[in-house]
């Protein structure tokens, strides 16, 4: 069986259409032209001509690389196509002369994922998100306060700097893309679009993000485990949507990247979807 791996192209889409994966309905046809350019690169595999493998990889502030969108044909599983691939987009993820980290988010139940990961060498990061999305969040209020929105630059980095860089924890930089927290995440251009609200005491502070993954979503980052214990927290969240939702004149979902805990507090009537946990590997530099 002769080998090739090389980046693919918009041309190259008739091919991954004739793959047999299984995935119904699978996204990466539906946004294609958009994974093969700009800050991402798809890569396949063929053997004999056939197109038989595919992953990429996406680059984030620069300094950070995550691979994924990998996909075999059923037809050739069980030859460790995947691993070749992934140890290539591995080693060219780190020819970029800034890229400091590369990771994958895969959930916790997809084991085959996981091992194709470790084989490549990805180490993992001891980071478990559990995906929470809801339509809206009104069930989830207490009647209290919508909290202060916070402006200031300098304010909202010295959040991240002790929320986030002091203690090296893993931030929820977009919707399925967690990042080991840097001074280097966190430039001006997106801190300054993105919405800090602390709470009347000034000890919590929630941070909310736009972001578009099919659906219109407002992502929603509290690092704290007392979901449901702060007066106005909810509040806030559902000003912040409906705010979004205006300007956007779209439907707008909420997004949180939850811990274990913090799921484990939410009440039974929650109106969250919350799929299996995502696990997050990675390598430095």
């Amino acid at each position: 069986m002769k080998k090739l791996i090389r980046i693919l192209t918009k041309e190259d889409l008739p091919s991954v259409k004739a793959m047999e994966t299984g995935i119904e309905d699978d996204y990466i046809i539906r946004v294609f032209d958009r994974i093969c350019s700009g800050n991402n690169k798809l890569f396949g595999l063929f053997a004999d001509d056939q197109l038989v493998s595919i992953g990429g990889l996406t680059v984030f502030a620069k300094q950070y690389a995550i691979l994924g969108r990998m996909r075999s044909d059923l037809r050739f599983r069980g030859n460790d196509l995947s691993t070749l691939l992934m140890s290539k987009v591995l080693e060219e993820a780190f020819k970029l002369p800034d890229i400091q980290w590369v990771g994958a988010n895969t959930q916790e139940e997809n084991f085959p994922a996981q091992r194709v990961l470790k084989k490549i060498g990805l180490v993992d990061e001891r980071y478990v998100s559990c995906e929470a999305t809801a339509n809206e969040s009104s069930a989830m209020e207490s009647g209290g306060a919508i909290w202060q929105r916070q402006d200031n630059l300098d304010r909202k980095r010295h959040w991240l700097q002790q929320l986030f860089v002091e203690s090296a924890a893993v931030f929820p930089y977009e919707c399925y893309y967690p990042l080991p927290a840097s001074e280097g995440l966190f430039e001006d251009s997106k801190i300054t679009r993105w919405n800090f609200f602390e709470n009347p005491v000034g000890d919590r502070v929630l941070i909310t993000k736009r972001d578009l993954k099919q659906h219109h979503y407002l992502h929603v980052v509290y690092p704290f485990d007392d979901l449901m214990e702060q007066p106005g927290l909810w509040e806030t969240i559902s000003f912040a949507r409906q705010e979004l939702a205006a300007d956007l004149n779209q439907d707008t979902h909420i997004w949180m990247d939850l811990t274990k805990q913090q799921t484990a507090a939410l009440p039974d009537s929650h109106p969250f979807v919350i799929p299996s946990p995502w696990v997050l590997f990675g390598k430095s530099r």
